[in-house]
């Protein structure tokens, strides 16, 4: 993961480096032996995912930015989000790590169990494959005009997969160990607003859009907070925001 990149430049070692120095104390083990490790069902487990998958976004744009890249605007999908702020100087490398770590090891708390699976339909026509199963089932990702990913109760992602095949969609399940983005998400929410609320927001240097409007975002502790929290749970609230963006 990155390691042809972390042995071929420097800056990208460097960046990875830094990012591990601040998640090594958070996690219960050193990230980097989670990615050596010779299980690499290790990796599979979201509280390790989720920190691996920080490290190489902030590397990779720091990479990007040695090379004299620099985005007019920045967004990011998940996890994404949390990189995307702290390169758009929003969040400090410290705070952007305790968000990370915080979010891996409450959803790796929850119950495993659920289903995802990604569609080629346009959001608009997934939408009204979820009548009826409000609750159980929700849009959990926005990838492109006719990729849209659902997420929630196993059987309720099923019946949104045979209704999307009617319609002529076809859908790849994908390989998770949780339900990412859907309602069973909905109750690690409450624990990570709290940490999110006990770190500090500043502007972005580089204009950060929402991944719930498509919108500038421009942090308080208030909404610093509350942005930062939406990414654990659901986006049944979120239609159109890749294309707002």
């Amino acid at each position: 993961m990155g390691a042809g990149l972390y042995a071929r430049y420097p800056v990208f070692a460097d960046a990875y480096d830094q990012v591990c120095a601040e998640l090594d104390p958070l996690l219960d083990r050193p990230l980097r032996e989670v990615l050596e490790a010779p299980d690499p069902g290790l990796l599979d487990r979201t509280g390790y995912t989720q920190p691996a998958l920080f490290a190489l976004g902030v590397a990779l744009f720091r990479l990007v930015e040695h090379w004299g890249v620099r985005p007019d605007y920045l967004l990011g999908h998940s996890i994404g989000e949390l990189a995307a702020a702290h390169v758009a100087g929003v969040l400090t490398l410290p705070d952007a790590a305790a968000l990370v770590a915080a979010r891996g090891r409450l959803l790796q708390a929850l119950p495993e169990g659920g289903a995802m699976a990604a569609l080629t339909l346009p959001e608009q026509q997934v939408l009204p494959l979820l009548e009826g199963l409000t609750g159980e089932v929700s849009v959990a990702a926005v990838n492109g005009p006719a990729a849209t990913v659902v997420s929630g109760d196993e059987q309720a992602v099923l019946e949104v997969v045979a209704r999307a095949g009617a319609l002529g969609g076809r859908a790849r399940r994908l390989r998770v160990s949780h339900a990412f983005h859907s309602p069973r998400m909905e109750s690690a929410l409450a624990g990570f607003r709290r940490i999110a609320e006990g770190v500090e927001y500043r502007q972005p240097a580089i204009t950060l859009l929402s991944d719930l409007t498509g919108e500038p975002v421009a942090p308080t502790p208030t909404t610093g907070s509350a942005t930062c929290a939406a990414p654990c749970g659901s986006w049944t609230a979120c239609a159109g925001w890749s294309a707002r963006a």
